[in-house]
């Protein structure tokens, strides 16, 4: 793009502010489209291929990456979807319509310090070529995407941008028009406007699959009808782009979608954007991650091999968090298995993934302080305690980004790991240490169905019970909070809190070991009882659409939290020969390396043709959980201390499991079909949520504790009062 061509706009701002003011296209367009409301508006599958925003908070606008298309834009913050897709469509007049979003090209970073996109799609019959990059503008809520043509067979061809709003995390009520050179979508919270810096030879809106640009031209490759205004409804925009006619050499047109509290106000950002052009708007963008990037340590030695993974993962995680409520991060920019179907239970129309999660935060936290942010892991810190802790101390199961409870169930691990950070962020501020003292209280007093350690939620959110997993995050959470009382002259609540996490952890195999199972004649432990006795045939399901069993069973990888937060000895027999009954029960060795699932019979999957995981009847069993790349890392941890496997090569086998946009996914296809078959490449990702933002700090983690020799996160303060170590 050159600096003069960004000038050759073909709306001012004037008009831009005029988009209010609907005028049907002389001669062409009905005043409005029939149809109404039109399909369902649904959420556009969750394996992306790129996320990314600016580093700045002046622009609170995100977007993700399918193949072939944009998918879904979040504005105002990182909690609310306000578009569902973005993507172009090629006619030749003559019958001829493919989509780019069907064309199964590829997506890349070229810098992978800097969240900017490159998509590369060739039509499947081999006419034309279209390379499109995405940025955002940081000084305001404009992604802009730039297009580049190319007729590979010297025919002339035209280009429709075809825009699917959904704004204010719904897609049901909005309205559409045309603006005078662009076109707008609002709902009265919130509005959209899509432009172009070529401006449109042709613009139309209309109701998704009865009116809509798209379903009009998939049906005999015309534009038949063309609409001025549209809704309430799920409404759809589209433009065919001018000056795109594929006759000559490559052709060119910037593609702004603007946001706004109001249509002006959306048609004025993208057009301020359009203004200043691509190629000045992607430097600042890209200068602005440079900066934060050169602010951090130098990547770790280990990560020589894997240098793009690494950055990627770090720029993830801080892509992560909202901007309107530093250190809210959320969980992951998508929406697994909620795309064409209802989900009931959920608590937003676009799924729970955007919501903050304590447990997350403490991974997002603890790989950015790793990487050199001690300022991002303190706002995270802040917002736990500041904004998302309860009055008596708890933790939600998960918040929005404001802090404000989502799903109100309790899980014990989530109280206790803000206590852990507050400790490895040695945090001794009269606030903090207040804030501190409520959590762990709150632990010794829980008494619930059973008293605590039980909890009412294990770290897979499921299940009550007696966890190893989680009352190792206990245990060290009350260590971690007596060592601050301690610092802050509160002795006495430091002996209190010591002493019960001293009994917690003497009585952990009573809770949890079994003597008596069927998976091995020695002591293992168990994914957790329902009753503190692990030798009793007590039968549960699993959860998840998984089966009923016995609870002895039942194996989960999550009990390496005891040795990783220093609770036991990496070579404690026990840990030794669970290890080897959760690797013949739970791992998968594929192509990119070995995984492992959740915990036996797990459900949260895909079915076995590859369709969507579905809340099913329990024990029904009609879906599958898939193999977790987390868990390589905390394997990695583990051998680190073990002192033997291959924490490299599990830091390898994450960074294999990436897509070509560098997102690491939350599960992998595994052992079970349809994994395999053509499209479901083994140890690649399937359709959960990509990416996970907790796989990726389980990277950059791992990286910076195989250089350290150990896990970076590792409370010493833990290990010195079970282990005798690090004292």
């Amino acid at each position: 793009m050159t600096a003069a061509r960004t000038t050759t706009l073909l709306f001012g701002a004037a008009a831009a502010m005029a988009a209010l003011l609907v005028a049907p296209q002389a001669g062409a367009a009905e005043p409005v489209a029939p149809g109404a409301p039109g399909e369902k508006s649904t959420w556009a599958p969750a394996d992306k291929h790129g996320f990314g925003t600016s580093r700045t908070p002046d622009s609170e606008v995100w977007f993700t990456l399918r193949p072939g298309e944009l998918s879904e834009v979040y504005y105002p913050d990182l909690g609310t979807p306000a578009l569902r897709d973005l993507e172009f469509v090629v006619t030749d007049g003559a019958g001829l319509v493919e989509r780019t979003s069907e064309s199964g090209g590829s997506t890349a970073a070229p810098d992978a310090r800097v969240p900017a996109y490159e998509q590369v799609d060739e039509s499947p019959t081999g006419r034309w070529r279209m390379v499109r990059s995405y940025v955002t503008d940081p000084g305001r809520d404009v992604v802009l995407v730039d297009v580049r043509f190319t007729s590979l067979d010297g025919r002339p061809y035209s280009v429709h941008a075809v825009a699917d709003p959904a704004l204010s995390n719904e897609g049901d009520d909005d309205r559409a028009a045309l603006g005078e050179s662009d076109l707008v979508a609002s709902d009265g919270a919130a509005a959209l406007s899509l432009a172009a810096d070529t401006g449109f030879d042709d613009r139309t809106v209309g109701h998704l699959g009865t009116s809509d640009a798209r379903t009009d031209l998939l049906a005999d490759g015309d534009l038949d009808a063309r609409h001025a205004a549209a809704g309430p409804g799920n409404v759809v925009l589209a433009g065919r782009l001018a000056g795109i006619t594929g006759v000559g050499d490559a052709q060119e047109a910037v593609v702004a979608l603007g946001f706004g509290a109001d249509t002006g106000a959306a048609s004025t950002a993208a057009t301020g954007s359009l203004r200043d052009g691509f190629d000045t708007v992607a430097a600042a963008y890209t200068d602005g991650w440079h900066r934060y990037v050169d602010g951090l340590h130098d990547a770790p030695d280990s990560a020589a091999g894997i240098a793009d993974a690494y950055w990627a993962s770090v720029v993830v995680n801080a892509a992560s968090e909202d901007k309107r409520n530093p250190g809210a991060f959320v969980a992951s920019p998508s929406m697994p298995w909620v795309w064409g179907q209802e989900v009931d239970d959920l608590s937003s129309p676009s799924g729970a993934y955007h919501l903050v999660w304590s447990r997350d935060l403490y991974q997002h936290a603890t790989a950015l302080l790793a990487a050199g942010d001690r300022a991002a892991a303190e706002r995270a810190l802040d917002f736990l305690l500041l904004r998302q802790q309860r009055p008596d101390g708890s933790f939600p199961q998960n918040s929005d980004v404001t802090g404000a409870t989502v799903w109100e169930n309790l899980q014990l691990d989530e109280v206790a790991l803000p206590l852990v950070l507050a400790w490895q962020l040695d945090r001794t501020d009269q606030q903090t240490y207040d804030r501190v003292k409520r959590s762990a209280e709150f632990l010794l007093g829980y008494a619930g169905e059973r008293p605590a350690p039980w909890s009412p939620q294990e770290r897979w959110e499921n299940q009550s019970g007696y966890s190893p997993g989680t009352i190792a995050a206990e245990v060290a959470g009350l260590v971690c909070a007596a060592d601050l009382a301690r610092r802050a002259g509160d002795t006495a609540s430091a002996d209190r809190w010591l002493a019960t996490a001293r009994d917690w952890a003497g009585r952990i195999e009573g809770w949890t070991v079994t003597t008596t199972g069927p998976l091995s004649p020695e002591p293992y432990y168990l994914r957790l009882t329902k009753d503190g006795d692990p030798n009793a045939a007590t039968v549960y399901n699993v959860g998840d659409g998984g089966a009923d069993l016995d609870q002895r069973a039942v194996v989960d990888p999550s009990f390496l939290e005891l040795v990783r937060l220093g609770v036991r000895k990496a070579d404690d027999p026990v840990v030794r020969n669970t290890l080897a009954v959760v690797d013949r029960e739970l791992g998968v060795q594929t192509p990119n390396g070995q995984f492992w699932h959740r915990f036996t019979d797990d459900g949260y999957g895909e079915d076995a043709t590859g369709g969507l995981w579905r809340l099913t009847d329990p024990g029904s069993q009609q879906t599958t959980g898939r193999a977790w790349p987390i868990f390589a890392g905390e394997r990695g941890e583990y051998e680190l201390l073990a002192g033997d496997g291959d924490p490299a090569g599990r830091l390898q086998a994450m960074a294999d499991s990436a897509n070509d946009g560098l997102m690491i996914p939350e599960q992998v296809w595994d052992q079970h079909a349809p994994s395999g078959e053509p499209d479901f490449p083994t140890g690649e990702g399937t359709y959960s949520a990509t990416p996970l933002t907790w796989s990726h700090a389980q990277l950059v983690r791992l990286a910076w504790s195989i250089d350290a020799g150990h896990p970076v996160e590792r409370p010493s303060v833990v290990a010195c009062e079970f282990l005798r170590e690090d004292c």
